[in-house]
Formats: structure tokens, sequence, C-alpha cells
């Protein structure tokens, strides 16, 4: 079984470290987008659409055959939408798609703002507010004139092309996680508009980084969705 997992704005391949150590009997295969991590060599993207693009086709070159779940954080979460959707079409979508860090496509912030086209103080101010950013890293200024053209670049690719994600329904299920510190936490609900098939939501808490204190809860939680969908597809399989 394979699970592929979408970072947040800013993020790379080893932002789901914290997880692996977790998670057994699983194949983990955190992804990355180009310009950071172990494609820093590679341009940045600025455009969903190229982003989903990267994602899918990561997807693809990777998949065994197996039932797989999609997980994005965050920024990661909007995308996967349109990754599961795209591999829907495919024949070949998700047993589950998980998303946390994010009310779902259409909610907007309570900002009249878009962060990438803030000045790097402002820029800087919001994240530490988001608590996606350490201290240690504002306070380098060479760690942050290297990681907030990473983050400029993936608030970019969100932000821009607004709520393309109207038409989508997949045939999957979605698992919708966020803390409860969170803006829009109280309309998580909106995730279950994107999907035909089951719908479950789940407040823990934290801030919107608050993945990070409930390792071994979404280990768990990953343990049992892998198990539930596949129970379901044999049960299906033998109608």
């Amino acid at each position: 079984m394979q699970l592929f997992l979408l970072h947040f704005a800013g993020g790379n391949v080893y932002s789901f470290e914290f997880l692996k150590k977790e998670i057994t009997n699983v194949d983990f295969i955190p992804l990355e987008l180009p310009g950071r991590g172990k494609r820093h060599r590679d341009k940045l993207i600025k455009n969903k659409e190229e982003a989903i693009e990267d994602y899918y086709s990561q997807i693809k070159s990777l998949r065994n055959g197996e039932p797989y779940i999609i997980y994005g954080h965050s920024m990661g979460a909007t995308l996967g939408l349109s990754v599961a959707a795209k591999l829907e079409i495919m024949g070949d979508g998700p047993e589950l798609l998980i998303v946390s860090g994010n009310a779902g496509p259409g909610i907007k912030r309570g900002k009249d703002f878009l962060y990438h086209e803030l000045d790097d103080l402002n820029f800087k101010n919001e994240l530490l507010d988001l608590g996606g950013i350490s201290t240690e890293i504002t306070d380098n200024i060479e760690l942050l004139d290297y990681f907030l053209p990473i983050i400029r670049a993936d608030f970019e690719c969100i932000e821009k092309d607004f709520f393309s994600e109207k038409e989508i329904k997949l045939n999957s299920p979605i698992y919708a996680l966020m803390g409860s510190e969170e803006e829009n936490s109280n309309v998580i609900e909106n995730w279950k508009n994107f999907t035909h098939n089951s719908f479950t939501h789940q407040i823990l808490s934290g801030n919107h980084f608050f993945i990070y204190k409930h390792a071994a809860e979404l280990a768990k939680i990953f343990a049992d969705q892998f198990k539930k969908q596949l129970t379901n597809q044999n049960s299906n399989y033998y109608v």
C-alpha cells in the first residue's frame, strides 16, 4: 500500500519526517514541488495547473498497482484534490483523500490581501502568525533569503487561480482534519461538497500546524483508514 504526502507552502520532501517513524507497513512517499529540497536546482512553480501536473506525474511514475491514499496539508490539500481528480479520470484514483489545515476550496481567509503580494516584512510577520516559520529562520538573513521566495511562490500558486476546483467531485471519500485554533475550522464540512462518496471530519487541538503535535494520532488515522477502505473494497468485490 502507498501513502503519497503533499507538503504545505514552503515545505519539501522532508516536511513529514515527524510522521515517518509512526507509520509502518505502508510505502511512505513524501513528494515535493520544484525549487526546494532535493529539487532545489529546479525552477519554482507559481502556477496551480503546473503544480497539479507535477504532482500527478510524480504519483503516476511511482504507482505500484497497490491501493493508495493521498494526504495533503494546507496547500497540499488544495492541490491534492485536483491531483486525485486527475488520477480518477485516468482510471487510477486513490482509495481516500486525507486533507488537513485547510477548510477546502472556495473558503476565503478573513484578510483582504494576498500573501504573495506582501512586502518581505509583512509577509514574514504573517507567516509567524500562522506558525509555519520559526524565529530561527526569520532572525537569520541568509535562511530568510532562501525560504521566502519558495514560500511566496507557493502562495502565488494557490492564490492566483482561486476556486478553480469548484466543479470537482471525487468518487473517492474525503477525510478532513483541522486545528482547533485555525481560522475557518468551523466550516471544515465544506470539504463534503467535493466528493460523491463518504465524508469524515475531525478537529484536533492546535494551530495551523497542529499536525506536529499529533503524529501518533495521525498515523492511527492513516492506518485505520487504509484498513477501512480495503475492507470496503473487498466487500464490494464479493457482492
